[in-house]
């Protein structure tokens, strides 16, 4: 086979189950992936302090894309030459778009007289209210917290209150995106821009194959990558419907819902380049 295939996944509700954060249910399809080379590619709405445990435990060596897109952080020699508009950093060379956490938090701070008490921060919440919002034991809770360059807003008020709060937020210059959870506090940043660039920077590197990809996700701020992959996969979630998409073509619902439905999808896929999924 000449072709480049690349996973692109999100993480909660889609590879993590939504309660107990547990990739078990695809633990057979990402051996499956691992032994035929696919690169895994996790983009996520976590930090890179929560990601790299998690890349650990995965066995995982590939690029990955922190914060909803708003960096992607490329393991250093992972391809022959430095890729351009990259800066060295902690063995990676990283790729930013958005401006830093602090920016945002100042945003938000001067948001308090208006709608305070409708919304609480992972800054304003620390460890021990991250913990109670998310379900996270202390360890993950303060990875959560290690921030670069966005902030996770839990809304607290009504619906119209919510919108006008973000529209404030946008006005000001943010890019507010919804999670399974939280709203996403950042720039001008998403994971569809993310996944362009790698998905060129791959092409780029091995130009006579030709590049496949599926981009796996299950909320609204999975919109953006699971509009411009050739595949779009849509997880069930427990909690909420699909996400709305506007392309027509190149859709897969999953029928199972976080890893089972991951599981699921990574089989139709591979089946159609005729790698197999089973014994």
């Amino acid at each position: 086979m000449n072709s480049l295939l690349l996973v692109f996944s999100d993480l909660d509700g889609s590879l993590l189950d939504h309660y107990s954060y547990n990739f078990e249910a695809a633990r057979e399809q990402l051996e499956v992936l691992r032994q035929a080379a696919v690169p895994l590619i996790l983009a996520s709405s976590k930090t890179r302090a929560e990601i790299e445990p998690l890349r650990a435990a995965l066995g995982n060596g590939h690029p990955f894309i922190v914060e909803n897109g708003a960096a992607v952080f490329i393991p250093e020699g992972y391809f022959a030459e430095p890729p351009a508009d990259t800066v060295p950093a902690d063995g990676y060379r990283v790729r930013q778009w958005a401006l830093p956490r602090a920016h945002w938090l100042q945003l938000l701070a001067r948001l308090e007289g208006e709608y305070g008490g409708e919304f609480t921060s992972f800054h304003a919440a620390g460890s021990d209210g991250i913990q109670a919002l998310t379900g996270l034991d202390a360890t993950a809770a303060a990875r959560a917290n290690q921030r670069d360059f966005s902030e996770p807003v839990r809304w607290l008020g009504d619906a119209p209150r919510k919108a006008a709060f973000i529209a404030e937020l946008q006005a000001a210059g943010a890019t507010v995106q919804q999670g399974g959870r939280f709203l996403a506090v950042a720039g001008d940043c998403d994971k569809g821009r993310a996944l362009r660039w790698l998905r060129d920077l791959y092409a780029a590197r091995e130009p006579a194959r030709d590049v496949h990809d599926i981009a796996i996700g299950d909320s609204a701020n999975d919109c953006p990558m699971l509009e411009v992959a050739e595949t779009a996969l849509l997880i069930r979630s427990p909690v909420h419907a699909f996400p709305a998409l506007q392309r027509s073509e190149g859709i897969w619902h999953s029928s199972a819902c976080g890893p089972a439905g991951w599981a699921e999808g990574i089989d139709r896929w591979l089946q159609r380049y005729h790698i197999a999924t089973k014994e």
